[in-house]
């Protein structure tokens, strides 16, 4: 069992292996930096800052976790080098509370919002059709009507897959097609959501578009003609990024918080990695919380993201 106790023990077991690769890769090297160390000095902390770059934490954020444990150090003057790894919990635990990472109980939406409307947004390939369609099973199993817009009318796969989900799941796709105005699209979801009192739509947008003015700018339009019926629409933009590509999921991050405003992030695909390090990187910095995190195939392997289940995980001793 975790440390929470709404955290069970099947959802652990999950996060846990699916953080299996990143947390041997830590540990294995991890293990021989302290190796015949009897205290935490400089060799130790050059050791570790590259362990932490290597796991795609960041350079920035690498540097930050390494002062902390510097200050730790100068503070109690002498910490056992088999603690490091403690220390280390407690300080990347406390960097994902000051990153705005709070930790949900479950997958619930605020009750003034209905529907509650989530665009989705994120590159072709990062498993965002996906995370969409578990996303939507997760809610309606909390008890949730969900609506969904095909609204990524760009790429051909993309409509017919989230149709698909739609079917799995059972709950409606709002859909024109492909190669139609995706503007239209969440309009007319948006619209079917207050019709029919959903609690939740859930919009897909386009991958990619030619130029980042153009994404800018079907992004806003889409947000424009969600208003015409929900002034304050979206009520959540969701960036979803692929875990594995470890610093690319860094540039794609600044893309998209360039072309909108990115509330939240789901971050996919870290069960076949040793890279699950970005997460604690992309948290930190752009100070966007990270809220969901897909660490396997099954659909309930896409976990509401838990700071310090995270971190026990990331750094659990086998």
């Amino acid at each position: 069992m975790g440390i929470f106790g709404f955290f069970s023990k099947e959802k652990k077991e999950s996060l846990d292996q699916g953080l299996q690769k990143t947390n041997e890769s830590i540990f294995s090297k991890l293990s021989k930096a302290v190796v015949g160390k009897s205290k935490v000095d400089e060799d130790v902390l050059d050791e570790l800052e590259e362990i932490l770059i290597t796991s795609d934490v960041g350079v920035d954020t690498t540097i930050k976790v390494i002062r902390r444990i510097e200050e730790r150090v100068a503070k109690d003057k002498y910490l056992n080098a088999a603690e490091l790894d403690t220390i280390l919990r407690e300080e990347i635990a406390s960097l994902l509370e000051e990153n705005n990472s709070q930790d949900l109980l479950d997958f619930d939406i605020p009750a003034e919002k209905k529907p509650y409307v989530i665009m989705v947004v994120g590159v072709n390939g990062v498993g965002k059709t996906t995370t969409i369609g578990k996303l939507a099973n997760l809610f309606k199993s909390a008890g949730k009507n969900v609506i969904l817009g095909a609204a990524d009318t760009f790429r051909a796969a993309a409509v017919d897959q989230l149709i698909l989900w739609g079917n799995r799941v059972g709950v409606p796709v709002v859909s024109h097609g492909m190669n139609t105005d995706p503007a239209s699209v969440a309009f007319d979801a948006v619209k079917q959501g207050v019709d029919t009192g959903a609690d939740v739509v859930i919009v897909d947008t386009a991958g990619r578009l030619h130029t980042k003015v153009n994404l800018m700018n079907e992004l806003s339009k889409i947000k424009r003609v969600m208003q015409k019926f929900i002034p304050d629409a979206p009520h959540e933009i969701m960036l979803v990024l692929d875990g594995s590509t470890g610093q690319n999921a860094f540039i794609q991050a600044q893309e998209f918080t360039k072309a909108t405003e990115v509330t939240s992030l789901a971050i996919t695909k870290l069960d076949g990695t040793a890279k699950g390090g970005v997460v604690i990187g992309i948290s930190d910095q752009f100070k966007i919380p990270v809220k969901y995190i897909g660490v396997g195939e099954k659909m309930t392997d896409l976990q509401i993201f838990n700071r310090k289940e995270f971190v026990d995980s990331l750094f659990k001793k086998k």
